[in-house]
């Protein structure tokens, strides 16, 4: 990818598991990158966190003062924060909508006031568009989510628009399948594929809920960065096309994952099925036609060498704490 002169980006989430590779990629290109998330957050392994173009900003999404200084002097915007997961949102909507929905509105009137000219949302390919009439599910699917956290990232898609259409404020949304890989958590309650390496590492059974035939999209963290380094790049945007999926192109079950995570690793996965959840769709796979042909974007990474990329990773990690505790 050519690098465009440079600019400064907000990121915000910076610190966390995608953020902290896209702004790695975006200092790397040469621009300056100012990393906007919540006090006492702490970067993950191996993220670079001594950069001369590498500008931190701590303080709360939602509150007015913070945000209009964290827009401050930026040429665009990556919108990575979310404040809840699918299956914690239907808890406490309101909390989902204080947080992520208001929170977001008033980053884009910020955004205007200090003339930002684009910003990058991160949305979510499984939950905008909730159990799939067809598959590869294309961006023109009906979007009928099915948890809280999907109907706030599709209204955020939507005020978006709105800002465009009224303000002229420029933007891209990807909708993002899985993405998994180096520096993904492995004690969370979302991310299959760190979350299952984990527990085999440390010896633990791995839980699957259903029977494991529940079938997703995987898509390796690097070729998520490159999909959002192709989405600020681009000039302009022809038409409506301002939203994307972003996914591998094929699904893979459960099982299928922890079979290939079997041949890597050479051992018999311990698992324990447990009851299936409501909001779990049987299948979630992403057609990605619409990225390759606008943003000349598509993903190069396999799953067997993206899972084994991720598990070396974590083995280094694992390998690392045991020689300090030693």
């Amino acid at each position: 990818m050519k690098s465009r002169d440079s600019q400064r980006y907000l990121v915000l989430g910076g610190k966390g598991f995608v953020g902290s590779h896209l702004v790695d990629a975006l200092l790397k290109e040469g621009h300056r990158v100012r990393i906007f998330d919540r006090p006492g957050t702490v970067f993950l392994e191996d993220a670079c966190t001594q950069h001369r173009n590498l500008e931190i900003v701590e303080g709360d999404f939602c509150s007015e003062s913070d945000i209009a200084g964290a827009v401050a002097d930026c040429n665009a915007c990556f919108h990575l924060v979310s404040t809840t997961l699918p299956k914690s949102s239907n808890l406490d909507p309101v909390y989902d909508i204080e947080t992520n929905l208001i929170g977001t509105v008033r980053l884009l009137h910020h955004a205007l006031r200090a003339g930002v000219a684009k910003i990058i949302f991160l949305s979510s390919g499984g939950a905008v568009y909730g159990p799939p009439e067809e598959l590869p599910i294309p961006e023109t699917h009906p979007t009928n989510p099915i948890c809280s956290y999907g109907i706030t990232k599709l209204a955020v898609e939507k005020y978006l628009g709105m800002f465009h259409k009224l303000q002229g404020l420029e933007y891209v949304v990807l909708r993002f399948s899985n993405i998994y890989g180096e520096r993904q958590r492995t004690q969370s309650s979302q991310g299959a594929v760190a979350v299952f390496l984990g527990k085999v590492l440390r010896g633990e059974k791995v839980e699957i809920w259903g029977d494991g035939s529940v079938v997703r999209d995987y898509i390796h963290i690097n070729d998520a960065v490159l999909a959002l380094l192709a989405a600020a790049n681009l000039d302009s945007l022809p038409g409506s096309e301002r939203i994307f999926n972003i996914g591998s192109g094929s699904g893979i079950s459960l099982n299928e994952v922890l079979a290939e995570i079997e041949f890597a690793m050479k051992i018999k996965v311990a698992r324990n099925y447990i009851e299936g959840r409501s909001f779990d769709v049987p299948s979630s796979v992403l057609a990605i036609d619409r990225a390759r042909r606008v943003l000349g974007w598509q993903p190069a990474m396999t799953f067997p060498e993206g899972l084994k990329r991720t598990l070396n990773w974590l083995e280094r990690q694992q390998n690392s704490s045991n020689s300090v505790g030693n």
